[in-house]
């Protein structure tokens, strides 16, 4: 088999290359063009994963999900010990949605019948990759309130610690709220 001339050996490389390149171009225009919402319900359903019973929540074998409790709160293993706070699980729950606001690219959609729930359906920057976020604020011992949040992806077997840094952010909002106070850090 006779051997390519460096120059024309080069000159194929470089049209794979930009075959490649254009294709992806294609694909991604393709992409934003139909938009990334209805490609990810296509893919993986409604955004919104609907609720979880925390006293039956089973964590998902794949690592892209994250649990936050108050301590005793969960049964399931916690990525992050919450503390109890001393409010209302109504204010807990205002300044959770001002917490969720402040993240970014919140969406409410639990329909509102429990002041003591939420529910929200967050999306990626760029790709807009779903998340699904559950809260709950119980009372506890003392008048104390524990929280319990828990977010979840749509698609994927990974999330890059996205579900696990969202928590944390909420937590921090919190932390700011005038109108919470925590008691109690696990």
């Amino acid at each position: 088999m006779a051997r390519l001339q460096p120059e024309r050996r080069g000159m194929i490389t470089r049209r794979i290359l930009l075959g490649a390149a254009a294709t992806a171009g294609i694909a991604a225009a393709g992409f934003f063009a139909i938009g990334p919402r209805r490609i990810w319900r296509w893919a993986g359903g409604s955004a919104d994963q609907g609720p979880v019973d925390f006293a039956t929540l089973r964590r998902r074998d794949a690592p892209n999900d994250a649990l936050a409790c108050s301590k005793g709160g969960c049964t399931q293993p916690v990525d992050l010990i919450l503390p109890t706070y001393r409010t209302s699980p109504a204010a807990l729950m205002a300044a959770l949605d001002d917490g969720a606001r402040a993240t970014g690219r919140a969406e409410r959609v639990d329909g509102g019948g429990d002041p003591a729930y939420r529910r929200y359906v967050f999306r990626s920057q760029v790709f807009e990759f779903p998340d699904t976020l559950d809260a709950r604020a119980v009372p506890v011992a003392n008048g104390e309130i524990a929280l319990m949040l828990y977010s979840r992806s749509l698609l994927g077997r990974g999330d890059f610690g996205a579900n696990r840094a969202r928590l944390e952010a909420i937590v921090r909002a919190l932390g700011r709220a005038p109108t919470v106070e925590a008691i109690t850090a696990g």
